[in-house]
């Protein structure tokens, strides 16, 4: 004990043991991340498959394999959905070069999985309304099978079905996934010019990720929350640039993704901007109509009721 060194320590660090937090510093402001491809592809894929392909599934499969009182096909893609996607969520903020807040990370992903689950029970219902002639073109006291109900309070049952579904599941499951998504956007600059560039694989996946975030902003309504993400993104950018700091690949697939999910976003609401049918349903400034409520007024005559057991 006593030696000069542990003396000379104990009144003043020592230079050949960086203190933690400044290790810390260094990594964040010099480790660049390469492209994530297998994180990026898993995710666009299960999107593609457990999210989009939910009502498909529904719809496809014969109706006997699932009776109207049990767990759809969707259902279970449903499921599957709300697990995995929160898995790969932490995994990509995992590989993020950048020390983010973990504390709103998991509160992000706690509120997420509440969110898709009330959605999962809302839009389940919803979806097994159309085998009896529901319409989603309509509002709830507008369709036919409903407006029918007896004794009246029933409709007010359904309609708050359709708020858990539409408004409160919406809003608890895309608010922290969109927030998640900013979070990791935040760790994605780097000062090598190098790394200012996208792969090949991230130009392939830009597309497939793009569409899907067309889909999600529109069948979710979400337009408000997907645009005020975007801006905040296009913020940061601008306010790194000053700095020297430049996105690196993964962070270029995101903003890509997001402008062309604006482009598409356009495009549909072009497109139907005259459609006197779905005005009604979509009334206000903003008019953004949902893709299943098209597919049920345009694209497909809806399955006849089951018979009666």
């Amino acid at each position: 004990p006593g030696s000069a060194r542990s003396r000379s320590c104990s009144t003043a660090p020592c230079p050949s043991v960086p203190s933690r937090h400044g290790a810390g510093k260094a990594e964040d402001s010099f480790k660049t991340s390469p492209f994530h491809l297998d994180l990026w592809f898993y995710f666009t894929l299960q999107n593609w498959v457990l999210d989009f392909g939910r009502p498909i599934a529904m719809i496809i499969l014969p109706l006997e394999w699932f009776p109207l009182n049990k767990p759809s096909a969707g259902d279970y893609f449903h499921m599957a959905y709300n697990v995995i996607t929160p898995f790969l969520l932490l995994k990509l903020i995992e590989r993020s070069p950048k020390t983010l807040p973990r504390s709103m990370v998991y509160v992000s992903i706690i509120t997420f999985v509440m969110g898709a689950s009330i959605h999962l029970v809302g839009d389940s219902v919803n979806h097994r309304l159309i085998f009896s002639g529901y319409q989603h073109h309509l509002s709830v006291r507008e369709n036919p099978i409903i407006r029918n109900l007896k004794p009246e309070t029933l409709i007010d049952s359904f309609e708050l079905l359709y708020y858990y579904d539409e408004y409160l599941g919406h809003s608890l499951w895309y608010i922290p996934f969109f927030l998640i998504l900013f979070i990791y956007f935040t760790g994605c600059f780097t000062p090598v010019a190098q790394q200012s560039r996208m792969p090949l694989p991230a130009l392939l996946l830009v597309g497939p990720s793009s569409l899907y975030y067309w889909y999600l902003v529109t069948e979710g309504q979400i337009f408000i929350l997907y645009i005020f993400t975007f801006f905040a993104m296009l913020a940061l950018v601008l306010r790194q640039r000053r700095k020297g700091l430049a996105l690196d690949s993964n962070g270029l697939f995101l903003l890509h993704s997001f402008i062309l999910t604006l482009l598409l976003i356009a495009a549909w609401v072009g497109w139907l901007w005259n459609d006197q049918t779905l005005r009604r349903k979509y009334p206000g400034v903003i008019y953004i109509p949902e893709p299943w409520a098209f597919y049920t007024l345009h694209v497909s005559s809806l399955r006849a009721p089951a018979p009666a057991r």
